[in-house]
């Protein structure tokens, strides 16, 4: 076997940009293909997966639109798959597994199949699969406290060599999962992505030549370096800081887990320091070292190069992070993972935040960061069989900007191009009737511009079944910028016998059981405001007011604004109110601008 290590040679624009758009085209098939054969509805419908591209040092191509979180654990997990084989131990028609927690950086349900590309004997890339099973066994429902208890630990093995599939390991897998059959039909797919990935990557070779397609990765990634350089250049140089808090590990209640970030930004580079974020703890909410160089290249990525596609990693060549291990976002053996996506939303939320001051402009304020995704498993009444399944995520509102108001009802930023479930799927196929799903009135962060709304769903049990939250965010609410207010928290009520119980501690309950006649509602927070809200639009209070995002008692009480007995905005009246009651003040933010 041999390997691609010539220098890549000059390629034309124009081929270049063919090229770019055909490995664009290779991962969306992927996608396509994937979801298309996947068993479990958390694939194909809500689409927790990412596929991608890759070279044989396992640098990033080109990813597939999904997870922003797996930017660096799948390029991580091919590295860790070529360090473990050596180059010459892999061969043509290998398919490399793992779902080694501490590898992907996740939790042990993301299984990760890797395919070599070999083009004339010679080793040219990699395609990759990371994909979401539902379950892999380990303790169901409960807050775990090692990784041992959340499932089957697949290390990095060959699941096919040479074309043969190792069925024995196929086997250890089925016996160690619930649902065996769902789990090997997800399998499959995963293995028809990553060969459509192989298949395609390779007809564009033919096409073009291995020295055009291989040079244009090589532009193309230099090209993404020279954007981020450019954009990071329109960054004030300086010293950034800001702090938030998760509301606790599950175990310790009420218990703050700190986060604090720092930023650097010297010319066209820039630091992220996340060495001052917690220490990693007891409950299931920790990711490994690779989420947590993620949190920092998302958050870079957003602000140099959002919309440079595909995703590789020149866009990353300029970013430095710092990520001592054992933080809640780089935990080390045995502390459990199953969580790992909640915690990470926020350090890039408070990486945002304090960069505000340096390009208010461009700054976001607070967002809801939580999947608010609550799992039930039970026995189908249908035909007495357990079922597991995971409902949502249900969106959320996001912040709003200088000048834009904030999205609404929109998945949060660990799961990007997700979906949420659709209720006509969930009551075909479980037990359960979808009462409502709407918008939910006030919970967005006042402002001149205002952030967005989360969103309630109340789910009533047709049969018993056993729920679990795992939601956060619920008292540390999306906070505002520049006199803009925070937004609601996330939260979560249960009602049996006709009673609601909404005074909970947190927004996390662990096989709480319902009975049939029984329900839960979950609430999304929303997004928080920017500037004062008593200069935002009147005509946009009321449009607001009109469209019941906005209670008129929010409308008079934050915003100042008064209406008619028609339902028009006063205009006088207004004037006056705002005049008589002046700036709302807003929590002061605890970020720090230390200039360079």
């Amino acid at each position: 076997m041999s390997t691609s290590t010539a220098k890549a040679q000059a390629v034309d624009p124009v081929t270049v940009e063919i090229i770019r758009n055909g490995l664009l085209a290779v991962t969306e098939e992927m996608k396509t293909n994937l979801t298309r054969t996947a068993y479990n509805l958390i694939i194909y419908e809500a689409l927790d997966f990412t596929v991608g591209l890759f070279t044989i040092n396992g640098d990033t191509v080109s990813i597939g639109l999904g997870l922003p979180m797996f930017i660096r654990g799948m390029s991580e997990t091919v590295k860790a798959k070529i360090k473990h084989f050596g180059l010459s131990g892999i061969k043509p028609g290998d398919i490399l597994v793992t779902n080694d927690a501490y590898t992907t950086g996740s939790h042990l349900n993301h299984f990760t199949f890797t395919m070599p590309v070999f083009y004339r004997g010679e080793l040219i890339a990699f395609t990759c699969c990371m994909a979401h099973w539902l379950d892999v066994g380990g303790t169901l429902g409960q807050v775990t406290t090692d990784i041992y208890s959340e499932g089957i630990q697949i290390p990095i093995v060959k699941y096919q060599k040479e074309g043969v599939v190792n069925q024995d390991l196929v086997d250890i897998i089925a016996m160690n999962v619930r649902l065996s059959e769902r789990a090997m039909g997800d399998l499959r797919a995963q293995i028809t992505a990553v060969t459509t990935g192989e298949r395609r990557f390779l007809e564009l070779v033919e096409r073009y030549g291995k020295d055009a397609v291989l040079g244009s990765i090589a532009q193309i990634m230099d090209h993404s370096e020279a954007v981020a350089r450019a954009n990071t250049r329109s960054i004030p140089d300086g010293i950034y800081e800001a702090e938030s808090f998760m509301d606790d590990d599950g175990f310790d209640i009420g218990k703050k887990v700190p986060i604090k970030v720092r930023v650097e930004k010297r010319g066209d580079e820039m630091t992220i320091d996340l060495s001052e974020v917690s220490r990693q703890v007891r409950g299931f909410y920790n990711s490994g070292v690779t989420t947590g160089i993620a949190c920092a290249q998302v958050a870079f990525k957003c602000l140099t190069t959002a919309t440079d596609y595909p995703v590789n990693d020149g866009s990353f060549r300029n970013l430095k992070v710092i990520m001592p291990m054992g933080r809640v976002i780089s935990a080390e053996r045995p502390y459990p993972m199953r969580v790992w996506m909640t915690y990470p939303m926020t350090v890039i939320d408070t990486v945002f935040k304090a960069l505000a001051p340096a390009i208010p402009d461009r700054a976001i304020a607070g967002h809801h960061a939580d999947l608010v995704f609550p799992n039930i498993h039970g026995i189908s009444p249908a035909d007495g069989k357990l079922f597991i399944v995971g409902i949502g995520p249900l969106g959320g509102g996001w912040g709003a900007k200088k000048n834009e108001d904030g999205v609404s009802v929109t998945v949060c930023i660990n799961d990007g191009d997700t979906h949420n479930s659709p209720s006509e799927q969930l009551e075909a196929k479980y037990p359960v009737l979808v009462e409502s799903y709407s918008i939910r009135e006030d919970s967005s962060g006042a402002g001149r511009t205002r952030g967005g709304l989360g969103a309630e769903m109340v789910v009533q049990a047709l049969s018993p079944f056993s729920l679990t939250t795992r939601i956060d965010r619920m008292h540390c609410k999306p906070w505002g910028l520049d006199g803009g207010g925070e937004a609601a928290g996330n939260s979560i009520g249960i009602r049996r016998k006709g009673r609601w119980e909404m005074d909970l501690p947190n927004a996390k309950i662990f096989n709480v059981r319902l009975n049939r006649g029984d329900a839960y509602m979950m609430q999304s927070g929303g997004g928080g405001g920017v500037g004062d809200p008593m200069k935002r639009d009147p005509e946009l209070v009321a449009e607001d007011v009109r469209e019941g995002y906005v209670s008129r008692a929010v409308a008079q009480n934050t915003y100042g604004v008064v209406f008619t007995a028609a339902g028009d905005v006063d205009v006088f009246a207004t004037k006056l109110r705002r005049e008589r009651q002046g700036p709302v003040r807003a929590e002061e933010e605890d970020f720090e601008v230390i200039p360079g």
